[in-house]
C-alpha cells in the first residue's frame, strides 16, 4: 500500500476506485465498504484509493470538545488498511479551509482532477463539503458531468451489523473490550513506548512495563485489569514525508492546534519484523493503593524478563478482569495480583498468538 500525506503528493490515476471517510477503528462496517471497493476495482481493472483525513474533522470543527477520542491512531489505521489490501491511502490534513470547500469544488478539484476517480463506493451516511451539504444525491447529480459512477452501501447492510465507531468507543469506556473486538473484527490495541516507572511492581514480584501513549487523542479503555497479549520487538516505522511539510500546509488561524495534532499523527508506512507475542495482564488506573496521582498504563508480561526500556510495544486487549480498587496493604494487592494472573492465564489459553 502506498501512503500519501497530502492530496498534492498523489499522482492522478487512470481508473481510481475511491471511498472516503475517517474510518476510525476500521471496524466490520468499514470492512464491508472496503470489500465492495475491492470487488469493484477487480471488476473494472481499477486501483483502490481511500481518502481519509487528519486531524479528525471534529477536532477542527469543534475544538472546544476536549473529550474527542479515537479508536485508532493514524499509524494504526494505516496498518489495518494495509492488511486489508488497499492500494493507495491518501491522508490529507483537515483544516478549516478544507472544510469550506463546496461540494462541487470537493468533487471536481479533489475526486476528479487530483485522484482521477472513475468509481465511488460510499457508506449511506457519508457527507462532505461545506456544512456537510454534499452526499449521495450530489454525487449522482454531477456524475454525468465528471464521468464517474457512484455506488452506495445500503443503510440496511451496515445496520444489520449493528456496529458503529460510537458503539465501540462506548464499549471500551465501559471496559467491555470483548464486545469492542467483536465490532472491530480484531482486538483493540494500544501502541506506545516503554518508560521508566517507580519499580513498585517489581518489589511486589510483578514487574511491569509502563507504557507512554504519545497520541493524546487515543482512546484509553476504562480503568481496571485486563488479560492481554503483548507484541515486543520490533515495531519499526519509516517516515515517508516530513512533518514540517505537513505543518506548513495548515491554515494560519488554526496552525498551532492542528500542527500539534499532526505531530502526533505520524502517518507512516509500517514495517513489522522480528515480532514476538507474549501473554500478560495490563493495568490502567491511578494506583489508589499507593495514593497515585497520574493515570498509568502498565503491563506484566508473563515468563518475560528482557529489558525493553524505550522500546515500542503493543497491547492487545482480550478480556476485562476487574475494575481498579484500593487495597488496605501491599500484601493484599499482591494476593489479588496472584489471582488476576491465574485468571488471565486461563482466559488467554483460548487466544492464538
Amino acid at each position: 500500500m502506498k501512503i500519501y500525506h497530502h492530496i498534492d503528493n498523489f499522482q492522478k490515476l487512470k481508473n481510481a476506485v475511491v471511498t472516503i471517510g475517517t474510518f476510525d477503528g476500521v471496524h466490520i462496517g468499514h470492512q464491508k465498504i472496503i470489500s465492495r471497493l475491492q470487488e469493484v476495482a477487480r471488476q473494472t481493472g481499477g486501483e483502490t484509493v481511500i481518502l481519509t483525513f487528519f486531524p479528525h474533522p471534529r477536532m477542527i470543527l469543534h475544538p472546544e470538545d476536549v473529550n474527542i477520542k479515537l479508536i485508532t491512531t493514524m499509524n494504526e489505521k494505516a496498518e489495518l488498511l494495509e492488511k486489508l489490501g488497499i492500494d493507495h491511502l491518501i491522508i490529507t490534513p483537515f483544516t478549516r479551509d478544507f472544510s469550506n470547500l463546496s461540494p462541487e469544488e470537493y468533487i471536481k478539484n479533489i475526486l476528479v482532477d487530483k485522484i482521477g476517480t472513475s468509481q465511488i463506493v460510499m457508506g449511506y451516511d457519508h457527507r462532505f463539503g461545506k456544512d456537510r451539504e454534499g452526499g449521495l444525491e450530489y454525487l449522482q447529480k454531477l456524475s454525468p458531468i465528471y464521468g464517474y459512477q457512484v455506488e452506495e452501501i445500503p443503510e440496511q447492510d451496515i445496520h444489520d451489523m449493528a456496529v458503529s465507531s460510537t458503539k465501540i468507543r462506548a464499549s471500551l469506556l465501559s471496559g467491555d473490550v470483548g464486545m469492542a473486538s467483536d465490532f472491530l473484527g480484531h482486538p483493540f490495541h494500544l501502541t506506545g513506548k516503554v518508560i521508566k516507572g517507580d519499580q513498585i511492581g517489581r518489589q511486589l514480584g510483578y514487574p511491569t512495563a509502563n507504557l507512554f501513549i504519545e497520541e493524546t487523542y487515543k482512546l484509553i479503555p476504562s480503568d481496571g485489569i485486563y488479560a492481554v497479549t503483548v507484541e515486543v520487538e520490533s515495531l519499526e516505522f519509516k517516515v515517508e514525508s516530513s512533518r514540517r511539510r505537513e505543518t506548513n500546509l495548515l491554515e494560519e488561524d488554526s496552525r498551532s492546534q492542528t500542527a500539534d495534532l499532526l505531530s502526533q499523527a505520524k502517518p507512516l508506512k509500517s514495517r513489522i519484523s522480528n515480532l514476538k507475542s507474549y501473554k500478560g495482564m495490563a493495568y490502567i488506573g491511578h494506583r489508589p493503593t499507593i495514593n497515585g496521582m497520574s493515570r498509568n498504563i502498565e503491563v506484566n508480561i508473563f515468563d518475560f524478563d528482557a529489558d525493553i526500556y524505550k522500546q515500542t510495544i503493543r497491547l492487545y486487549f482480550h478480556h476485562f478482569l476487574r475494575g481498579d480498587q484500593k487495597f488496605d496493604s501491599l500484601n493484599e494487592l499482591t494476593e489479588q495480583l496472584a489471582k488476576d494472573e491465574i485468571v488471565s492465564k486461563y482466559i488467554l489459553t483460548t487466544i492464538t498468538t
